[in-house]
This record gives C-alpha cells, sequence and structure tokens, in this order.
C-alpha cells in the first residue's frame, strides 16, 4: 500500500508557561503534565485546540543538496510540524522532518496571531524512533504542552491534531484513537522498534512532528505516518516513546541504544505447536550472532523467552524496545525455556551497531509498507 510519513500534524492542548516558569534542568527538558500543580480537567476540543495553537509550530528546511546545488526554490524545501515542549525554545518533532537538512527554519504563531520565524538547531536526532529534539531562542519563554502518557489513551477517546499539512499552518483535525499496538506497518520498509497509535483524525505530508492531544490538552502521541491509498488511517508515535530518549538527545545528540546480538519473533498458535510447546505465551529467539552478549550468556536459537527481570515477556517489538532503551553496558535477566527446561541468563548488552538488523522483533508478515519522501515533502 503507499503510506507516507507526513510532514506535519497532531496537537494537543498546552496549558501557556509564563515568565515564572523553572529554568531548565539537567533532569528534565519538557513540562510533565502530572508533575503540573493546576487542576486539569476535560474541556471542550474548541478550548484544547484554541490553547495549543501557539504551541505548536511550522517547519521547513532546505535540504543538504539543494544548498550544495544552489538550489532556492520553496517548493522543493522539506515542510513539518513540531511542538514546543520546554519554554527556553525545545521543540519536538519527527527525525525524519530534519533529516540531511542544511537548514532549518520555525515559525511560532502567538496567540494574537503574530508570526515569528527563527532559525532552528537539532540538537539530536534518532531514526529508529523517529524523533528530534531542535532548538530555537525566540528571546522570551515560549508556550510549552505538557505531556501525558500514552497508556492514558483508549481506543474511541477522542483526540486533537495540530499541525502543517501541504504547508497550511494551524491546520486543526479531530477524531478518535482508532487502534492501540499497531505493530503490522513499516515504515520506509523498515520494521519499527515500537507500537503505533492509529487515528482517524487526519494526517498528511506536512503533519509529521506535530502534538496528537488528548481532551485535557496532554500530548499522547507524536503525527507521524499516514496511508495515501486510504481515508481515516493515520498513525502516531506514543509519546512515551520520544520521552524516554529526549534528555538523550539533548545531552549526546543521539540515543545509546543497547544491542543482545540475537533476532526474535512473536510465538503464536502455530509455531508453538510445531516446536511441541505447551504454550504460546513468550517470544522465540531464531537467529544468534555468533560472539555476541546472548550468545555469550548462553542462548541459542529455539530458545523461548518468557521474562525480562520479573515482566512476562509476549510480544517481540515490546522487548526490542525495552531492551535497546536500556542502553550499552546494562545486564538484562532474562528468563527462557529449552527443551521443557526453564533457566535464567544475564545478558550484557553492546552498542547498537550501525544499520543492524540481527536484533530485528523478526515478526512474520510483510507488514504495511510506509513510503517516506524525504523532509516531509
Amino acid at each position: 500500500m503507499g503510506w507516507l510519513r507526513s510532514g506535519v500534524l497532531g496537537i494537543l492542548l498546552a496549558m501557556p508557561v509564563v515568565a515564572q516558569t523553572p529554568a531548565l534542568s539537567l533532569e528534565r527538558t519538557w513540562i510533565d503534565a502530572a508533575q503540573q500543580k493546576v487542576q486539569r480537567k476535560q474541556q471542550s476540543l474548541a478550548e484544547v485546540a484554541r490553547s495549543a495553537l501557539p504551541s505548536v509550530v511550522a517547519i521547513t528546511t532546505v535540504p543538504k543538496a539543494l544548498q550544495a546545488g544552489g538550489i532556492a526554490d520553496d517548493a522543493q524545501h522539506g515542510i513539518g510540524s513540531g511542538f514546543v515542549i520546554h519554554p527556553d525554545g525545545w521543540i519536538l518533532t519527527s527525525a525524519h522532518v530534519v533529516a540531511d537538512a542544511a537548514e532549518v527554519r520555525v515559525a511560532l504563531v502567538d496567540a494574537s496571531g503574530k508570526q515569528q520565524e527563527l532559525t532552528a538547531r537539532v540538537a539530536g536526532s534518532d531514526m529508529g524512533t523517529d524523533t528530534a529534539l531542535i532548538k530555537v531562542d525566540a528571546g522570551r519563554p515560549l508556550p510549552a504542552l505538557p505531556l501525558g502518557t500514552s497508556e492514558d489513551v483508549q481506543v474511541a477517546d477522542w483526540v486533537i491534531v495540530i499541525g502543517n499539512p501541504f504547508g497550511l499552518s494551524q491546520t486543526v483535525s479531530v477524531g478518535v484513537v482508532s487502534f492501540k499496538g499497531r505493530t503490522d506497518v513499516m515504515p520506509g520498509g523498515q520494521e519499527i522498534d515500537f507500537d503505533y497509535i492509529q487515528t482517524d483524525a487526519c494526517i498528511n505530508p506536512g503533519s509529521s512532528g506535530g502534538p496528537v492531544l488528548d481532551a485535557m490538552g496532554r500530548v499522547v502521541a507524536v503525527a507521524n505516518a499516514v496511508n495515501v491509498s486510504g481515508q481515516g488511517i493515520g498513525f502516531a508515535v506514543p509519546i512515551d516513546i520520544p520521552r524516554a530518549i529526549i534528555n538523550d538527545l539533548r545531552e549526546h545528540g543521539k540515543v545509546n541504544r543497547g544491542w543482545m546480538g540475537v533476532t526474535i519473533q512473536d510465538l503464536n498458535e502455530q509455531l508453538s505447536r510445531s516446536m511441541g510447546l505447551e504454550s504460546s505465551r513468550g517470544v522465540v529467539v531464531s537467529q544468534v550472532v555468533e560472539g555476541g552478549p546472548g550468545a555469550r550468556a548462553g542462548l541459542k536459537v529455539g530458545d523461548v523467552i518468557t521474562r525480562l527481570g520479573s515482566a512476562p515477556v509476549d510480544r517481540a517489538h515490546a522487548l526490542r524496545w525495552k531492551i535497546t532503551s536500556q542502553g550499552a553496558g546494562a545486564k538484562v535477566p532474562l528468563t527462557a525455556q529449552r527443551d521443557g527446561r526453564r533457566f535464567h541468563v544475564e545478558v550484557e548488552l553492546e552498542p547498537q551497531k550501525p544499520k543492524d538488523t540481527l536484533q530485528s522483533s523478526g515478526v512474520g508478515g510483510a507488514g504495511i509498507d510506509l513510503t517516506v519522501p524525504p523532509n516531509g515533502e
């Protein structure tokens, strides 16, 4: 199917941040909705959108290839969306929006409708989660959107997406959460490390990087991809994914990912029967890199991993995310089964290899192919 990452979308309600907001701390680069002192309640969708609009930005980029060739045609610029997460000028967007950009420009619109355009610096980017953190100096505190948690949003809940679809800034779209935990999609033909949130709120090219808000104005996801051959089918990255890596992006410009050196896949009933297993719970080790962390710990092809620490393991996508997010050097306790016998291993993770495919979740099936145009064009 013809899918593409949208250039801009989604925005949820933001509580305006005034000058008294504490300065940026080393511990947190964002405003956490759970820590806010003000009592928040469900509002009308109009109130949510009106409050959030000043925090949503339109992003345009000049690709390095165009700059090198001396081309400056606006039609060839990349477009996308983003949103302020801290009044000091920190903005969250999608990595593909700013990928290979020689210049990144951000347009803000305040509550009075006055527009301000600024040059942004890309502080860090992570293609594995399609997340980027950029920084602007506006000379004033910017209104930031509070980050909620994707765990709170449920199927059929109302959500609001605000962004810059097709360059139409300050566009608001409303819909519901259509599905949670969508894994059978493949952006750019590549497997993802996380589960998408599906929504019927309109997402179009230029919407990527925009916030997806709940009825209380909290960001619960980031608009990311759309099926150009269908209607009412858009995808967003759960906000818990960017939250886990924001500080790494700010401090190091990249994410310290752990690598276990194995390929894993979901254990379904058919595979379970073929292996003579009594249960279909867990994930199967289908490949082990010789000399890698998993091999040194004693894992073998055919082992069924059932627990990470004390937490049960049910899906390969979820385990892959938990492993990679712990970072190199972490010691990961796993419980597995082999030939009907349960055993425990501790795997000391190594840095993830560039363009590594050996720790792929290996989920069967081709999934849905998402085409990713450069810079969300």
